[in-house]
């Protein structure tokens, strides 16, 4: 059977629909503010042969790209060993092991079998940020864990919908280990109706084109975004291209962590060795080999955005298991901060490995930091515990045509943070600030986005903070002569004083009173090409608007260029 290429085309658009209308319904019914405001989830639709993926939503994150395909992977591997139970039609299986294909214990993932003919033929699968899983501190992100169990209730696979009824013991067992817990049903019965609303999509293009026509679109587009990422990588010359990149300390050793990076190009083949990284850290900030790989593939995704959604784009993409590294993270290490931030630093080792051989395609780094800032404690006008997750965007670096996105959401998704009113309604705190942090983009021909500044302060009751963050010691990467963004800057302002962080943007169970502040500046992306050969009118404007003093812009561009 030869499919046409217009049938194909709407097959691919069909697809694309069936997971962006489950994204869609997941936030619309979601009650934490992390899902339905932030969109910190994705969905997707998976081979039932090995999981691999056949299409996501286009506003899912990016990171789940691949770590859902290898969980998806990883449950089908256990289901054939038996040692997980095999599925009935309208199961839904719950997991957040991060040894198991995943990311951090927050990013819980549910996945359901889609059958035809009594026969499962694909999966369908979604991820969801919960604002808590239990453990140390509220929010899951413990600075200091030195054990995966300190983070939170670890959960292997296990069917939560029986043939579509919840399973109200193992929905019990998972409400004991949780805060918040009565909130955590609206976010459960939204990410199975997610599921459903891709189930009743997904029949009704399989019933309008057939069975065979769609997986045999399904193969083609797969093929055919494999020989795409081929093409593309041919523009890169063949050889070997390295780099450095920095966590700024694990939050238990105050010592910065390396990524190294040797990436080598050899016929359309992209080859990553990050052999000489830093061993196994004590710390949360290790990465479990699924968020790596997956790094990788996102970092890849940015430079080649025009490549489809498939499996086959990472085919040419060949990662090296990383053993005996942070970034090959085994049971019982801490993993907190390995999706929202280490994530993010492979991704900034990927730009400025490939920032020379692609000069027009790569930006100088962006922010590269997700801003993790939890919030938990108790609210005594509404009687009731609270935890509170944000998120924050910062600057995006500098590229070949212009200066970086001011305040963009993270390099590893489209996560943006909640509403302030939504915030405040939600929570008892007061926004006092919530502005650029204008001059933090590093210098360039080419400048750096600004990134944010924000300033939190608490009304009434109790709570402790906590921090998993980073770039708070190096700032991001410039480009080409370009200039590093202003790092990350976290202060906590309690009795008339100005706290610091030991690890600077890391910190665990600071204990907050009524009138106590946290005030965040969030890094400015690097800046691209040498500041010198910037554009004169473009340095005035920026000194116009009040984005630099005359002492900056002297500083950072150069005599004779503060008008």
């Amino acid at each position: 059977m030869s499919i046409d290429p217009i049938t194909l085309s709407v097959i691919q658009s069909g697809l694309q629909q069936v997971c962006d209308e489950m994204d869609l319904s997941f936030s619309r019914a979601a009650f934490s503010p992390v899902i339905a405001e932030a969109n910190d989830r994705s969905d997707g639709i998976y081979s039932a042969e090995d999981g691999s993926l056949i299409a996501q939503g286009a506003g899912g994150l990016p990171v789940f790209v691949g770590t859902m395909q290898y969980s998806t992977r990883t449950l089908i591997d256990m289901i054939r060993s038996g040692t997980v139970a095999a599925p009935k039609p309208g199961d839904i299986y719950i997991v957040n092991d991060p040894y198991l294909g995943g990311t951090h214990l927050m990013d819980v993932r549910f996945a359901m079998p889609f059958y035809r003919d009594d026969k499962i033929v694909c999966w369908l699968s979604n991820t969801g940020h919960w604002p808590d899983t239990g453990g140390a501190v509220p929010g899951g992100f413990s600075a200091s864990a030195t054990s995966v169990e300190q983070e939170g209730l670890r959960l292997p696979p296990v069917r939560l919908f029986k043939q579509g009824e919840l399973d109200t013991e193992i929905y019990s067992i998972i409400c004991s280990n949780i805060r918040v817990s009565e909130q955590r049903i609206g976010d459960v019965k939204a990410q199975a109706a997610a599921l459903l609303v891709g189930a009743e999509r997904l029949t009704r293009i399989l019933d309008r084109y057939g069975d065979d026509v769609v997986f045999e679109a399904i193969g083609e587009l797969r093929r055919r975004a494999s020989e795409q990422m081929r093409a593309n990588i041919a523009l890169i010359p063949n050889g070997v291209y390295r780099s450095v990149a920095y966590v700024d300390s694990d939050g238990v050793v105050n010592e910065p962590l390396e990524i190294r990076l040797a990436v080598t190009s050899r016929d359309g083949i992209l080859e990553f060795d990050f052999t000489g990284s830093s061993e196994p850290c004590i710390g949360p900030m290790n990465s479990v080999l699924a968020t790596t790989l997956s790094s990788v593939y996102l970092a890849m995704r940015h430079i080649f955005p025009d490549v489809p959604i498939s499996a086959g784009a990472f085919e040419p993409l060949h990662v090296k298991t990383p053993v005996g590294t942070f970034l090959d993270a085994h049971y019982p290490r801490p993993v907190s901060g390995c999706a929202a931030e280490v994530s993010q630093r492979i991704a900034e080792a990927v730009f400025a490995t490939l920032v020379e051989p692609l000069p027009d395609l790569v930006t100088a780094a962006p922010a590269g930091s997700s801003g993790n800032f939890a919030l938990g404690g108790y609210d005594p006008e509404r009687g009731r515990n609270f935890v509170m997750y944000q998120i924050s965007g910062g600057g995006y670096g500098g590229n070949s045509d212009h200066d970086g996105l001011a305040n963009g959401c993270s390099t590893i998704g489209i996560s943006k943070a909640p509403p302030v009113e939504i915030m405040e309604q939600q929570f008892p705190v007061l926004y006092h600030r919530y502005a650029l942090r204008e001059g933090s983009g590093g210098a360039g021909k080419h400048r750096g986005g600004f990134g944010l500044d924000y300033e939190i302060e608490l009304l009434r009751g109790h709570a402790t903070a906590s921090f998993v963050m980073d770039h708070g010691r190096f700032g991001p990467q410039g480009a080409l002569g370009g200039s590093d963004g202003q790092p990350n800057s976290v202060r906590i302002l309690k009795d008339g004083k100005t706290i610091i962080p030991e690890h600077l943007s890391k910190a665990q169970d600071i204990p907050l009173k009524p009138g106590d502040r946290v005030r965040v500046g969030t890094p400015g992306g690097g800046g691209y090409g040498d500041p010198k050969e910037r554009d004169p009118e473009l340095i005035a404007e920026d000194l116009r608007l009040g984005r630099y003093d005359k002492e900056q812009t002297v500083e950072m561009f150069g005599e004779g260029k503060a008008g």
